[in-house]
Order: C-alpha cells, then structure tokens, then sequence
C-alpha cells in the first residue's frame, strides 16, 4: 500500500506560509494519488466548512510516493521552517504509514526516500535537511490512520 502524510500548519497571523502570494490558515501537504480524492479532499472539505481557509494543490500530476517526491519534501522543509520562524502548528496525519518508518526512513518509506536521494546524492546538505524534516515531524505529536 503506498503512503501519504498531509500536515496541518496554523498560524495566529494572517500569514501561514511564505509560498504563495494570497494567505490561507491551512495548508495541506500530501502526495495527491494516495489522498486526493479520499482523505485529503475529505479534510479539505471539512475545514472549508467550518470557514478555516485551506490551500490543497489541485495538481493532480505528482504520482510518486510523498517520499519520493523532492516537492512533497521541499513543502515539509517549508512547513517546518514556518514552524519555527513563524510559531505555527504542525498537525502530521500519517496515512497508511507508521510515523516509525517515517523517523527511521525504513520500509516502503524509507525505499522511496532512497530513489529520492539517489537522484539529489550531490546535494548531500539538501538530503540531510530532508531526513532531519522527516525524523522531526515524525516526533510531533499528530495522528495515525491505517483503515480508516
């Protein structure tokens, strides 16, 4: 089964994230094949309904394992960044991966992050900064969905 984590950032400014031009209180991070049409557009929808104002990527291109996707792991380092730089919350959702495997980058998560890394070895600075985010947000305090 493949795996996806969406993160939950909120802020108590009007700014939630440094990416995009117009401000939202939620930005969702997932890996769009996995959670698009099933959790992630489930969560969107209730927190549209209940007036939170969410960015969700519309892209549906992204077909890779969110381990394997240098834009899903460049967003968490953004994510993270805010967190600190900005004191916002980061809520992780892990579906259908064990926050474990995600710490220790082992499994299937661990077997996608090692094709990640195999295209960006030069930049061994960047793929440290990934592991450290990955190892970071799996210690956060989030929650864990495996069937249901």
């Amino acid at each position: 089964m493949t795996s996806s984590m969406s993160f939950r950032a909120l802020s108590s400014s009007s700014s939630s994230t440094v990416i995009f031009p117009r401000f939202y209180d939620v930005f969702l991070s997932f890996r769009g094949e996995d959670t698009h049409n099933t959790f992630s557009a489930h969560l969107h929808h209730a927190l549209l309904q209940n007036g939170i104002h969410t960015y969700i990527d519309e892209d549906e291109l992204r077909r890779e394992n969110y381990a394997s996707s240098i834009w899903c792991l460049d967003e968490l380092l953004n994510i993270l960044n805010c967190k600190e730089t900005k004191q916002q919350i980061v809520l992780p959702i892990f579906y259908h991966v064990n926050p474990s495997d995600v710490r220790n980058q082992r499994g299937g998560f661990g077997e996608a992050l090692a094709v990640c890394v195999g295209k960006f070895n030069e930049d061994v600075k960047k793929v440290q900064r990934w592991k450290a985010a990955l190892q970071e947000v799996a210690n956060l305090a989030g929650y864990e969905l495996e069937n249901g």
